[in-house]
């Protein structure tokens, strides 16, 4: 039995949308652990109460939730509260990273390149948005991932449909500037980046089937950049990260112009850890296999 890490629990499942993901992360993860000998055990909060895990005697957490009360900052302020460690990014890097908007604004104001946008609500000027941005652009929640409720807008006039739609899951939406020239991410271990994947969707654009179910997305790690293209994404993954107050590990989305130009496009503190999933796929390109990545991870659990 693996003694350093205590009594650990998987917290899976959760009262998300992205449930049905982070079961799969979940199971995942607590297979990898197993693996190593760590008395890990599942936990899934739509069962339990947190509290139960001061309770039951647990000494560490492992964060495999996903979207709104996993990684929007809730589950972590009251594991600090409970003073049990746990994995990923804190409190503030948490609450502000699950919210595009405002992960965009500080990105904005550190200097950072984002694909321009602008905050959609009931009274827009739709037709004149849908002339600013330019056509195609993506419409999107702000507070949820794995692209849910997501719709690239094609034809001039159903801007306000596609809003309509993400409004359903969020007060706040996002029009988002088309940006083609291909859509990479970089994951952090450790604070520090490993190596981009450029990802090549079968589907109009990387949805929700094309991330965690269909098998025809082309995954390319190496990707494909120059040397200097790759160190520049990969410093700009850093410096996203540690300007939103990251920690221990996460992933930085990327889109690419047709002039190679990276812009960032979104944080997840949360990343998924199923067999689609990429910062497990990055990781074994860099030598490290997905078990031994699980206990990288589990190591920087920390309170505060």
């Amino acid at each position: 039995m693996n003694r350093h890490f205590g009594k650990v629990a998987v917290l899976l499942g959760g009262t998300s949308s992205e449930r049905e993901v982070s079961l799969m992360s979940g199971n995942g993860v607590l297979a990898a652990l197993l693996h190593h000998g760590v008395d890990a055990q599942a936990f899934d909060p739509a069962e339990k109460p947190l509290q139960a895990l001061k309770d039951e005697g647990f000494d560490r957490v492992f964060i495999a939730l996903h979207g709104p009360f996993g990684e929007d900052g809730t589950l972590q302020g009251a594991l600090e509260t409970l003073g049990i460690p746990y994995t990923g990014c804190g409190v503030m890097a948490s609450a502000i990273g699950m919210d595009k908007w405002r992960s965009k604004l500080v990105w904005k104001a550190a200097g950072l390149p984002i694909p321009a946008f602008e905050l959609l609500d009931d009274d827009s000027d739709f037709a004149a948005i849908e002339r600013e941005l330019g056509l195609p652009l993506f419409v999107k929640p702000a507070c949820e991932g794995s692209s849910i409720g997501v719709t690239k807008v094609v034809e001039a006039g159903t801007l306000e449909a596609a809003y309509r739609e993400a409004r359903q899951y969020d007060r706040l939406v996002l029009a988002e500037k088309f940006i083609g020239g291909g859509e990479y991410t970089v994951s952090i271990l450790n604070d520090k980046a490993l190596p981009a994947i450029k990802i090549e969707p079968a589907t109009e654009f990387y949805d929700y089937q094309a991330k965690y179910f269909r098998d025809d997305t082309v995954y390319r790690c190496p990707a494909g950049l120059s040397d200097a293209r790759e160190a520049e994404m990969r410093r700009l993954a850093e410096q996203g990260f540690a300007v939103l107050g990251g920690q221990g590990w996460g992933r930085i989305d990327f889109l690419v112009d047709e002039a190679g130009e990276p812009y960032l496009l979104e944080i997840n503190t949360s990343p998924g850890m199923t067999t689609h999933s990429l910062v497990p796929m990055a990781a074994r390109v860099a030598g490290l296999s997905y078990e031994d990545l699980c206990v990288q991870v589990l190591d920087t659990a920390h309170v505060g």
